[in-house]
């Protein structure tokens, strides 16, 4: 599951952090990527309640950090990591700061990689933002998924079309705005795998400007079953 949560309270003094809480319950995904999480002014650490409230094993990826608060992501898995997980800087000249987490998943059937992201808001900083995506998703060993909000909805030089040629499964719905939905912005893209089933939740238009993508996916090749790493809990989230 991914789901851009628009968590920013001063830009929406109403953000419902039970109602998300509530809302990713209902689907019980095994690893879900959230964006837009922020504890800057709103008296309150939604990454700390939400590590709390949704168990398994989280980290938070936080871009902007401040006395005030910090903003950023995300990932919650119901299994372990296979290997600490990795986040790295993909932020594009002065443009607002960008990340994404590289984090293997020990199932008990074998190993998931799983690459968390949000990317930037114009065409030359995906672009790039995609290119360091690639590089990072380039172990072959596992199944692989690239999930987040991209921000992507033209077809030149798009984050879809790059990506699309290494990761040739992914979502196809429609997720922003959450009430009109027009552009394909939130995906789920996979390596060595198949989607068999994906879809949105239309009740998340009280709660965010973007609909989540929620997707079922069965790997394609032999998962490689290391076992996972001992390591410490970790405290830290549209298509064609």
């Amino acid at each position: 599951m991914t789901w851009n949560v628009h968590g920013t309270f001063a830009l929406n003094p109403k953000f419902d952090l039970p109602g998300v809480i509530a809302l990713i319950r209902k689907w019980s995904p095994d690893v879900v990527a959230l964006q837009e999480i922020d504890s800057r002014g709103g008296g309150i650490n939604p990454f700390l309640i939400l590590e709390e409230a949704l168990g398994g094993h989280s980290v938070g990826i936080k871009s902007i950090a401040t006395t005030d608060g910090d903003y950023g992501q995300m990932l919650i898995s119901r299994w372990p990591w296979a290997a600490p997980p990795e986040i790295h800087d993909i932020s594009y000249g002065e443009h607002e700061p960008r990340r994404a987490v590289v984090a293997d998943v020990a199932t008990k059937g074998g190993v998931f990689r799983v690459i968390a992201t949000h990317l930037g808001l114009s065409i030359g900083e995906r672009r790039q933002q995609t290119g360091k995506l690639l590089t990072l998703a380039h172990e072959p060993a596992h199944p692989s998924v690239i999930i987040g909000d991209f921000n992507d909805w033209f077809w030149v030089n798009s984050v879809r079309k790059s990506l699309a040629q290494t990761f040739p499964e992914r979502t196809r719905h429609r997720t922003f705005p959450s009430r009109w939905p027009l552009m394909r912005l939130d995906r789920i893209y996979g390596r060595n795998v198949k989607i068999i089933d994906s879809f949105t939740d239309p009740a998340a238009r009280a709660i965010s400007d973007h609909l989540p993508v929620i997707a079922d996916i069965v790997p394609t090749m032999p998962l490689q079953l290391t076992p996972p790493a001992v390591a410490p809990r970790v405290a830290v989230a549209d298509p064609v």
